[in-house]
């Protein structure tokens, strides 16, 4: 799963990245504590023009009576999307790439009721493109022009790396499936089922960050730095440690 991540990149170094035409006029604060029902960036395609926009994250399907629905879409298994009512839509006309400067996962510490926090992020330094979902919403019977639009990001099986600490992680798009899943236009949803698989494992790296990470009220930069890591459940130290 994917439920905590970092946004610290700017509109303008994510359009740069992601090759997008617009950006919000009023950008979002940087985040190394993104959590859900926060405003989050996500890249799409509208009038063939790629853009950096704002959304809710936690999708909130057209069809809903509430915005509180969005809580528990916060995540979307690549392995339902083309039948669970509340993404088929936006799975065949609302993609979007999620950019993330990383992303958090827990082990269990032995004897401890607290959960040692590792950062997952790419070997090179570059963003991450998690393959998302979006939506527009407005509450039923309301005519007006506002709607709230918001997002999901896409999981599939862990790798080889992320399996030491989860079973699932979020779907993380090369630059070459970018194109075929930002279309609107395209509507193969078979073709794009097959783009949802788990990363290499060596394109990405983890190393164990501080448990202030713990509360999504903690912010700032020191979240992201190492530290030392304390023995745990899973089979991280078995495998040689953490990556990087």
């Amino acid at each position: 799963m994917c439920g905590r991540y970092v946004s610290s990149s700017t509109p303008d170094e994510i359009a740069r990245y992601f090759d997008a035409d617009e950006q919000p006029e009023r950008p979002l604060e940087p985040s190394w504590n993104v959590a859900p029902t926060d405003d989050v960036y996500v890249v799409l395609e509208r009038d063939q023009v790629r853009v950096v926009a704002e959304h809710h994250w936690g999708l909130v399907p057209f069809w809903a009576k509430s915005p509180a629905i969005g809580t528990k879409m916060i995540n979307a298994r690549a392995d339902g999307l083309a039948t669970k009512g509340a993404f088929k839509d936006s799975f065949a006309r609302k993609r979007c790439i999620v950019p993330a400067d990383g992303f958090y996962e827990w082990d269990q510490i032995p004897g401890q009721k607290v959960k040692q926090p590792y950062l997952i992020t790419r070997r090179s330094g570059e963003p991450l493109a998690f393959a998302g979902l979006w939506a527009s919403w407005r509450p039923p019977g309301d005519q007006g022009d506002e709607r709230l639009r918001s997002t999901t990001i896409i999981t599939t099986e862990a790798n080889d790396l992320m399996r030491r600490v989860h079973d699932r992680m979020p779907v993380i798009l090369p630059a070459s499936a970018w194109d075929e899943w930002l279309d609107p236009g395209n509507d193969d949803v078979e073709s794009l089922g097959r783009l949802l698989v788990p990363a290499p494992a060596d394109l990405l790296t983890m190393r164990p960050v501080s448990t202030e990470v713990n509360n999504v009220r903690n912010q700032g930069p020191h979240l992201i730095d190492p530290v030392e890591a304390p023995p745990v459940q899973g089979s991280l130290l078995d495998a040689g440690g953490t990556e990087g």
